[in-house]
């Protein structure tokens, strides 16, 4: 019940605080101890010697594990002044399309950040993963999987309303033409009628294998590192037990997006106005599979404003901007019941709830040969042998 602006301002507030508190801490590696750590700060209206007057209810702010979080914020390339600037010096927007969670989002207003509100079960599964999610960063800073960068807590009047602040996998100043919810099941994997009404349609599984039933085309060294990248999340999605997750996929289609402009225009030209491609380390689709893009390795991303290029069928030029999502939902006795019974009355393997290994390798299968294909060599012409068949070469 508490009003959006309250909420909002309340959330401003309350990083101000802690990501201003934290400055004073010194550097050091992360503890076992410092992902179990909850620090909370009462905000009077009226102002406190710690705290700003401010024009709303009195709340309390909450701030989980900030040790750590502050480690992930550095790993992606993230400098405090910079993750405060964005999400507090300008009004949060709030976004109408929330997802079938009956969650609120927020985007801060640079694009950088998505601020989405959580249950209670949720943020404690996010707890519960952080020392393994902090492993696997270690190790593997390329992933798809979100990229969480503080877990909050507002408590007004009686109702506590917890917040993840993530990376944002959509930029608004890029159009998407498509977008697709993609689990690799196809059990009423269909996009309701309700849905398809919306300004902007989230699409699944079966709609995919309709609209693009060629699959989007990457050039090899793109499909490897895309596959590889869902190899390994998804070996930690299932060490954590995790399953019902998806992929994100989002497609902007140059050659489309050109036509529309110079529609617009009266004139066919080019569209020379670049919008700004997002500046945090590992946030764009592109870095998430190769993260050498910022160390001055083989990929210039500057004209892909961070998104992976591809080819549809018609050999149109892409961008695809991609994401796993929804991995806070650990695969519970729910879960299991729900699998059960479905399973009774439909063929077991087509459902989308599923064992968390059998969950994975569907998805990597259904990701790496159904929804994206190398681009096919080219045979050349010069290189026909004698029985008229076609020698394959790299074109």
């Amino acid at each position: 019940q508490t009003t959006s602006s309250a909420l909002k301002g309340a959330i401003q507030l309350g990083i101000t605080h802690t990501v201003g508190s934290l400055s004073t801490k010194p550097e050091r590696d992360v503890l076992m101890q410092d992902f179990y750590v909850v620090e909370s700060i009462f905000f009077p209206s009226e102002g406190s010697n710690l705290t700003p007057a401010h024009h709303y209810n009195d709340f309390r702010f909450k701030t989980y594990a900030p040790v750590a979080f502050r480690y992930f914020r550095e790993l992606f390339g993230i400098r405090p002044d910079d993750y405060l600037y964005s999400l507090c010096s300008e009004p949060l927007i709030e976004l109408s399309n929330s997802g079938a969670s009956g969650s609120l989002f927020y985007v801060s207003s640079d694009d950088e950040f998505i601020i989405k509100t959580v249950q209670h079960k949720e943020a404690e599964f996010l707890q519960k993963l952080l020392p393994g999610y902090y492993m696997n960063l270690n190790q593997n800073p390329r992933t798809l999987l979100p990229k969480f960068y503080g877990l909050y807590c507002v408590q007004a009047g009686g109702k506590n309303i917890r917040i993840v602040v993530m990376n944002n996998l959509l930029p608004r100043s890029v159009k998407m033409h498509l977008k697709y919810d993609l689990k690799g099941s196809t059990y009423k994997r269909r996009a309701s009628q309700k849905e398809r009404e919306k300004v902007f349609p989230t699409y699944k599984d079966l709609d995919f294998m309709q609209d693009i039933p060629d699959g989007l085309f990457l050039d090899s060294d793109m499909y490897n590192a895309l596959c590889k990248t869902l190899q390994r999340d998804c070996l930690v999605l299932q060490s954590f037990k995790i399953m019902d997750y998806s992929l994100l996929v989002a497609i902007h289609n140059i050659d489309l997006a050109q036509r529309e402009h110079a529609m617009a225009d009266g004139t066919l030209q080019a569209d020379t106005r670049r919008p700004a491609a997002q500046k945090a380390l590992y946030s764009t689709a592109m870095e998430s599979i190769q993260g050498e893009a910022r160390r001055g390795g083989t990929i210039e991303t500057d004209d892909q404003m961070g998104g992976i290029p591809a080819r549809n069928a018609k050999g149109e030029r892409l961008l695809l901007y991609i994401g796993i999502i929804d991995v806070l939902q650990s695969y519970r006795f729910v879960k299991k019941l729900e699998h059960s019974w479905k399973a009774l009355v439909h063929d077991g393997d087509t459902v989308s709830v599923h064992r968390p290994s059998f969950y994975a390798e569907r998805f990597q299968r259904f990701m790496c040969n159904t929804a994206f294909k190398k681009i096919p060599l080219k045979p050349s012409p010069s290189k026909k042998s004698r029985s008229g068949t076609t020698v394959p070469r790299r074109s």
